[in-house]
């Protein structure tokens, strides 16, 4: 449903400040989601130097997975309760340690500890940066907007792709987790040039304890955003994670040619993830959320059965094109959906276990690849998942420009 709320003078015009909010969180989640695909990249050579299987480095990706719920609590509450500047400088400063920390790791055990340190980084960083970004930007203009921070992922992985194709086979995968170390410097760019949320503080909570009663009184809306986020999450880490390793596979895809694959898929992301925004912001959340869902369904064939290499390429393009289309709504949707007070907790967190829950999709992939093909397991998980993401898109509500800190969510 849709709020129509009058909009203040001015209310779509864009300050400095909102850019500096805009590209700070555009920026923090491109550094997350790069530090995050080279793992992906380099799964089967930490594999080869650890002597560890596919099945096993799949293992990391869903450790990784599982400590964002953790991140995502202990920064989103911090995000409530002293506003969203602080929360969001800690996190970057924090993991970016982890993941220098990451090109010294001696062993697969420790390995396999930095990947879980950087999952509370990664986990904390996106309902920070969420919340402040949709509190700032204009409520007609708030689908673009959520489109171009979401496709910060698709830029992450963009940008590890490119590293990838440049430097594996010069440095191997050590060196390429030094730079990991960017967004220490963001935190300072957040010190000086964003501004703390006006919503945050119109309507923040006194203490804890009424920040508590905040969260527990929106247990309904919570719960559904677990779910959404669970299918969303399938969609996303079920056709992004194992894909280069299904390239390998199926296609024996050197490192160049699944670097390739890669960056045209996350080419269409980038595209996709504004289209579907803008069009979330004429025609409502849900139903780009559904419309993208169900062209991406028709989309597998292409991109996992394609015996052809430009016809596979085509579908990773169209395939990114409609997973992060559907998801460019998401910030949006649920900052929307968010009470005022619990906005930088619930997206957040809920974003984070739905993530938790389908954190095992890689590893699933993986094994069930040992008894069927690479391409019918990708076709057939893709298909499920796309699915079950339309049912629950369709049975919730939304709150399409909304005014925040102004009138109670409908």
């Amino acid at each position: 449903m849709r709020v129509n709320a009058a909009r203040p003078a001015g209310a779509d015009k864009i300050s400095p400040d909102q850019n500096a909010a805009v590209a700070a969180g555009f920026l923090g989640w491109t550094l997350d989601a790069f530090d995050y695909f080279l793992v992906v990249y380099c799964l089967t050579a930490i594999g080869n130097e650890f002597h560890r299987s596919d099945k096993e480095m799949a293992f990391s990706i869903t450790l990784t997975l599982a400590f964002r719920p953790i991140g995502a609590f202990l920064f989103g509450l911090l995000a409530d309760r002293y506003g969203r500047r602080l929360p969001l400088m800690l996190d970057l400063i924090f993991y970016s340690i982890v993941e220098v920390a990451t090109a010294f790791a001696p062993t697969y055990r420790v390995f396999l500890i930095l990947r879980a340190l950087f999952g509370i980084g990664m986990g904390g960083e996106w309902g920070v940066v969420a919340s402040l970004t949709m509190e700032k930007v204009p409520p007609r203009l708030r689908g673009v907007f959520s489109g171009l921070l979401q496709q910060g992922y698709a830029a992450g992985n963009l940008l590890a792709a490119l590293c990838y194709f440049t430097f594996f086979n010069r440095w191997g995968w050590r060196p390429m987790f030094l730079l990991g170390g960017l967004p220490a410097i963001l935190a300072v760019f957040v010190r000086m040039h964003v501004k703390e949320s006006e919503v945050w503080e119109k309507t923040r909570t006194r203490d804890w304890r009424d920040l508590r009663r905040a969260i527990l009184g929106n247990w309904k809306v919570f719960l559904y955003m677990v779910v959404l986020m669970t299918f969303m999450s399938l969609t996303s880490h079920g056709t992004q994670d194992m894909y280069p390793t299904f390239l390998q596979r199926f296609r024996n895809f050197d490192p160049s040619m699944r670097s390739a694959a890669s960056m045209i898929a996350s080419c269409g992301a980038l595209i996709g993830g504004i289209v579907f925004g803008y069009y979330s912001d004429l025609k409502g959340r849900r139903r780009a959320i559904i419309t993208a869902l169900l062209l991406g369904v028709a989309v597998i064939p292409l991109w996992a059965l394609s015996p052809v290499t430009p016809l596979l390429l085509a579908g990773a393009f169209l395939m990114q094109f409609m997973v992060q289309g559907a998801w460019g709504v998401i910030p949006a949707h649920l900052a929307e959906l968010s009470p005022d007070r619990v906005r930088g907790f619930l997206p957040g967190f809920a974003y984070q276990c739905g993530v938790l829950l389908s954190g095992s999709i890689a590893l699933i992939q993986a094994t069930f690849a040992e008894h069927m093909s690479y391409s019918a397991t990708m076709a057939i998980t893709a298909g499920v998942v796309f699915a079950g993401g339309c049912i629950v898109a369709a049975l919730g509500r939304e709150n399409r420009a909304h005014v925040f800190g102004v009138h109670p969510a409908a």
